[in-house]
């Protein structure tokens, strides 16, 4: 059973797919970029200039240990005068 919708046409419907299938065919448009094609090989590249992956790192090579006496004399609180 066909449901009719009254007001309601198949017609634009069916021409809005056609138009879509025709331009979906057509050729490709011009690029939207300004200015130089980035895709064309004989464009200027500016020079890259390699940067050290190592700079700003800091030394992690192992030490040996500082005395234990001077560590904790370090870490202590300071005795209180008066008492």
């Amino acid at each position: 059973m066909i449901v009719q919708i009254p007001g309601f046409s198949m017609k634009p419907l069916v021409s809005a797919a056609v138009a879509l299938l025709l331009a979906a065919c057509s050729t490709q448009l011009p690029s939207p970029v300004s200015g130089r094609d980035p895709g064309d090989p004989s464009a200027p590249v500016p020079s890259a200039r390699p940067a050290s992956v190592t700079a700003g790192t800091a030394d992690y090579r192992p030490v040996e240990p500082k005395p234990w006496l001077e560590q904790n004399k370090g870490v202590t609180s300071k005795p209180m005068g008066g008492m």
